[in-house]
């Protein structure tokens, strides 16, 4: 079975992040999917990248959403993402 590569980039004292975080894991729980998360002060390239799109959900490495993370979309774009 297939189980995507579910990761969200975060930065501390982020409110936007912390919304982000229970989506992400109220989300990959229904679906009984595991998930990370990572700083992106932890990781230059990441910073200089996503410095103003944090936080952000990348599923197999590709980004697909960021800022007000959408619980409905997350949980499309996962079941999508099943069916490859």
């Amino acid at each position: 079975m297939y189980l995507p590569d579910l990761l969200l980039l975060t930065k501390p004292n982020c409110h936007l992040c912390a919304d982000a975080r229970e989506v992400v894991a109220s989300v990959a729980g229904e679906l009984g999917l595991e998930w990370r998360e990572e700083s992106i002060l932890e990781d230059p390239e990441l910073k200089a990248r996503y410095a103003e799109e944090i936080p952000v959900v990348l599923i197999d490495g590709i980004p697909r959403d960021f800022w007000r993370i959408d619980e409905g979309r997350l949980r499309r774009l996962l079941r999508d993402a099943d069916k490859k």
